[in-house]
């Protein structure tokens, strides 16, 4: 049943994050194609700065959950990677609880009246005479925080599930840390050379 749980969250975190990815295309060809314009044609564009910040923008919110998921995010884990899993999980738990759902949950309740008011407003950039909508940008605040605090529910679970059995249970796999593959890789040449001794 909680397994059930984490591989549902984990799957939605992966959809979303696998459909705002696509973000990073739509600014790489608006970007190329102010670069021309701006500088073989001489005619820059009045959209160009204000899409890349929203895409930009909208990849950093959407995808949080996406790397939280895959333990993706930024840790100082010198000494955590040499703890025993449930001494992992423990620490986790009690961080989880102090710091993280505070946090997030203050970024859902500010997000929302941010957001909010600023689709009352129907707000657009300043930046630009275009006058791209931004309100868009700023709703995303209080969903991509929910997201997070969605994800945080699937982390605490594993972290349960790993006190309870003594290993981490496993992640959804679609990309890998490459240093995840020179650990393993490194594990496999100790073990063929103690094979061979």
């Amino acid at each position: 049943m909680i397994q059930r749980l984490i591989y549902t969250i984990d799957q939605l975190s992966k959809t979303i994050g696998h459909a705002f990815a696509w973000c990073i295309i739509i600014v790489m060809f608006g970007t190329c194609y102010e670069v021309f314009v701006r500088y073989v044609l001489d005619d820059p564009t009045s959209w160009a700065f204000d899409m890349s910040y929203l895409m930009y923008g909208a990849i950093f919110y959407m995808a949080g959950a996406y790397t939280l998921s895959r333990g993706g995010h930024v840790r100082a884990d010198i000494v955590y990677r040499k703890w025993p899993e449930r001494i992992q999980a423990g620490v986790e738990l009690v961080l989880y609880v102090l710091f993280f759902f505070p946090g997030i949950l203050a970024l859902v309740i500010a997000g929302s009246g941010y957001g909010f008011e600023s689709l009352r407003l129907r707000e657009v950039s300043v930046n630009s005479p275009a006058g791209v909508p931004i309100w868009p940008l700023k709703m995303m605040i209080c969903v991509g925080a929910g997201l997070m605090a969605l994800q945080g529910l699937a982390e605490v679970l594993r972290c349960v599930l790993c006190l309870r059995e003594g290993q981490w249970p496993a992640r959804l796999h679609d990309v890998e840390e490459l240093e995840n593959q020179i650990l393993a890789e490194a594990a496999r040449k100790r073990a063929a050379e103690g094979e061979a001794a």
